[in-house]
């Protein structure tokens, strides 16, 4: 005789199955410093922002430095506010200069550290954005920004292991951001002028067509005039001497 499982068993390998499940999917989460947006053209300008998770239960992050990269110097840095921080920019030579707008740079920004005022900070399960505008990127496929994470403890998060290609991501991973070749001007980009200047041959041509015409039909009513003028002229009688 074949017995059947009671409810009680059967809810509670239910509930345990999706315990199971939850538990599984519920792992660590990998929450580090990214730069977003992650991608970005060589030779333009972009919006970017170093995005800061707090992953302390007890401290805040209270400074947040942010290295850019020695192989890839940038002529233009700005920062944009952020309430309750302050930040201070650091510079180094470069060599050659870097051209921008025709001008000569020799001097590029090398890091900036951001600081929160007393008693502030990330805390805990918060984030911050820190937004940058830079440009022209350089010519090179990634950018690669090493990142001090400080807590109110004194503990240090060094973001700055590089990625390796075809290798898992690091365990304290850099943020890293992607430049894309810029598009080379296409044959095509000229075709608009070229249809302009055609549409204003056709247009001249038109005019032309329309004057000719009107010019035509003020003859032939000329012709026309002429004609009765005549024909009047032939039926009045010859004036008595």
């Amino acid at each position: 005789m074949i017995r059947l499982r009671r409810p009680t068993t059967i809810a509670a390998l239910t509930l345990t199955a999706v315990a199971t499940a939850v538990l599984g999917l519920a792992g660590p989460a990998s929450a580090h410093v990214t730069i977003n947006p992650a991608e970005g053209t060589q030779g333009g300008y972009g919006r970017f922002a170093f995005r800061v998770p707090n992953e302390s239960d007890t401290a805040s992050t209270v400074k947040v430095e942010v290295n850019l990269p020695e192989n890839a110097p940038v002529g233009s840095v700005s920062t944009m506010p952020v309430a309750g921080w302050t930040v201070a920019v650091e510079k180094r030579k470069v060599d050659p200069p870097i051209e921008v707008h025709g001008s000569q740079l020799t001097e590029a920004v090398s890091k900036l550290t951001f600081t929160a005022a007393p008693n502030g900070g990330v805390k805990p399960g918060e984030f911050q954005e820190f937004p940058v505008s830079m440009g022209p990127l350089p010519q090179v496929d990634t950018m690669v920004f090493k990142v001090l994470q400080t807590y109110s403890d004194g503990n240090v998060s060094r973001w700055i292991a590089e990625p390796t290609p075809g290798a898992e991501e690091p365990e304290n991973p850099a943020p890293v951001l992607k430049l894309a070749a810029a598009a080379p001007a296409s044959p095509g980009a000229s075709a608009p002028a070229a249809a302009a200047d055609d549409d204003d041959d056709d247009a001249g041509a038109g005019a032309a067509v329309a004057l000719g015409v009107a010019g035509l039909v003020a003859g032939l009513g000329g012709l026309a005039l002429g004609g009765l003028a005549f024909a009047r002229t032939r039926r009045e009688p010859a004036a008595k001497s």
